[in-house]
């Protein structure tokens, strides 16, 4: 770090705080200093917005009643709207679903990126979580409730698998009840899989967020 900020001294304008030492002597290389970390949370952390029983949307919740629009010349007219589910877009060949769902790798990035956050700021750097609640959480802290929230995709405190949705069949059959499915994306409200059935590749993430201390 020290050399980069040395031979690239114009990102010092960009890379904040890059100096200053943190909890334990660590120190922290980003472009989001704590303060706008804060701001960003206030969004991030909010249930009418990104936070979701099962983890974290794609897209806030406010677009489902205030959609993003784009005017272009000649009249024409683009929109972003919260979808929680499948996309209503023939966008992308027909598959443009980063609109609402809760996604593992962007989940999986932004728990790294708290706990990072968490060893240079220590325990005294609290937000409330989930906003509105009261309870100040540090970040680590934080990331592990994103992570229980991802985790009860798979089980939730009823003992319900929200993974199946309404397939009672699922839900109920000791037969099928335990035959997990690890779907490519899953539903910002209720947290039924969506999308291939078989995304390990990145939902089997789910394994380190168990593991995790």
């Amino acid at each position: 770090m020290a050399w980069y900020t040395h031979n690239k001294p114009e990102v010092q304008s960009v890379v904040e705080h890059c100096h200053v030492p943190g909890h334990r002597d660590r120190q922290l290389l980003s472009i989001v200093h704590p303060e706008k970390l804060r701001r960003m949370l206030t969004r991030m952390l909010d249930e009418s917005e990104f936070l979701s029983p099962h983890g974290l949307r794609s897209v806030s919740r406010y677009h489902a009643d205030h959609p993003f629009v784009l005017s272009f010349p000649g009249g024409q007219v683009a929109r972003v709207d919260y979808e929680p589910a499948e996309s209503r877009t023939g966008l992308f060949g027909g598959n443009s679903n980063w609109r609402g769902p809760v996604w593992f790798p962007l989940n999986h990035l932004v728990v790294q990126g708290l706990r990072r956050f968490h060893a240079y700021l220590g325990d005294e750097f609290t937000v409330e979580c989930p906003v509105g609640s009261g309870r100040q959480l540090h970040l680590g802290a934080v990331a592990d409730e994103i992570c229980l929230r991802l985790v009860s995709i798979f089980r939730d405190a009823e003992g319900r698998r929200p993974v199946f949705g309404s397939n009672e069949l699922f839900q109920r059959d000791p037969a099928w009840h335990d035959l997990l499915l690890f779907h490519e994306y899953f539903n910002g409200d209720d947290g039924t899989g969506l999308g291939a059935s078989h995304q390990t590749g990145w939902t089997g993430l789910v394994a380190d967020m168990l593991a995790a201390p």
